[in-house]
């Protein structure tokens, strides 16, 4: 054999045993669930992929009761979350114990479409009533009272909800019970039983596309799908006393008074201070502490430490706060749990 054909061989067998290389380091993590930490997850993946040639990620969205279950079912490598599982659920997760990873905190925006009118102040007894019909006029005299300066239309209110289990759901009517509890009736979880007469849209962006199209309508939506979807939001009275409009600085002041629980576990919604924003939301990537693959294991990591590290760069852009720093600390300490059995 020539040394031009031997040398050509071993080339070729190089290129090969390379090309296999790559292929076993290649790893494709997959997630599910909540919509309202989808533009952030959108964000995310394009920047960490580009840095991470070998790691595919894929995100569907699809609520954040699909995400808890696909992950309990195994289906996913991780879910995104605004609520934690339910004691009695934990038992179900064939993969065992559950790690949160707290990615962001971000304003629940109550919008609306209604002519004549841009701007309104809501007060949390207001906003209880109008959702569970007991107001069904936008000239109802609550409403009314919290806007003394604005000529209302007698236009009918339409009420627009998650049709899918949802966090935003979970939050939005979390503040109900803690800030009007002499008022609002429905309860909270991820689905309700909202009145007959009221519509559903999946998704944030399906309740912000209904309202959009729907003239008299309110909705609860992500401040992110609002201001794409160009609705006006209102400002919601908080714990002091003050309508506050929904935004970044005022979503990072709620997580300023937040009590975190050791599974790194809270709820940022009406939390006190003069500047907070009390529909103020949180999200959580979900993984299994125990993976049955090394490889697969680092991935997880590796993505997870983007979302709580050098990624919280990329949320104001998206209308979402970082975590607090003690918040965000206490979340990179816990990637290290991720492990292999």
């Amino acid at each position: 054999m020539s040394r031009r054909l031997i040398v050509s061989t071993i080339a070729v067998a190089s290129l090969a045993f390379a090309a296999c290389q790559q292929q076993a380091r290649q790893q494709t993590l997959n997630g599910s669930g909540a919509t309202f930490q989808k533009p952030y997850q959108e964000a995310a993946i394009e920047r960490f992929t580009a840095l991470h040639r070998n790691i595919t990620i894929n995100y569907s969205g699809g609520g954040s009761g699909k995400g808890r279950q696909d992950l309990a079912d195994m289906v996913v490598d991780f879910a995104g979350s605004d609520s934690p599982f339910k004691e009695a659920d934990l038992a179900g997760n064939k993969g065992g114990e559950v790690l949160y990873f707290p990615i962001l905190l971000g304003p629940v925006a109550v919008c609306f479409n209604l002519e004549g009118v841009a701007s309104l102040q809501l007060s949390a007894g207001t906003i209880a009533r109008i959702f569970q019909r007991d107001v069904t006029l936008w000239n109802d005299p609550a409403i009314a009272a919290d806007n003394p300066d604005l000529t209302l239309p007698a236009a009918g209110i339409v009420v627009v909800h998650r049709s899918d289990g949802s966090g935003t759901t979970d939050n939005f009517t979390k503040f109900l019970v803690s800030a009007a509890p002499e008022v609002w009736r429905l309860q909270s979880g991820s689905t309700v039983e909202w009145p007959a007469e009221t519509q559903a849209g999946a998704g944030n962006s399906g309740i912000a596309q209904i309202v959009r199209a729907t003239a008299g309508a309110v909705g609860y939506v992500d401040l992110s799908d609002a201001k794409a979807s160009g609705l006006p939001y209102a400002r919601v009275k908080n714990q002091a006393g003050n309508y506050v409009e929904p935004t970044v600085s005022s979503a990072s002041a709620a997580g300023d008074g937040i009590e975190v629980n050791d599974d790194l576990t809270f709820s940022a919604v009406n939390a006190g201070g003069p500047g907070s924003y009390p529909i103020t939301g949180q999200s959580w990537v979900i993984v299994y502490a125990n993976q049955a693959d090394q490889a697969k294991a680092a991935a997880i990591q590796a993505y997870v430490r983007f979302l709580v590290g050098d990624g919280q760069e990329l949320l104001p852009e998206l209308d979402f706060a970082p975590l607090p720093p003690g918040l965000q600390a206490k979340a990179l300490a816990q990637v290290d749990r991720i492990r292999t059995s």
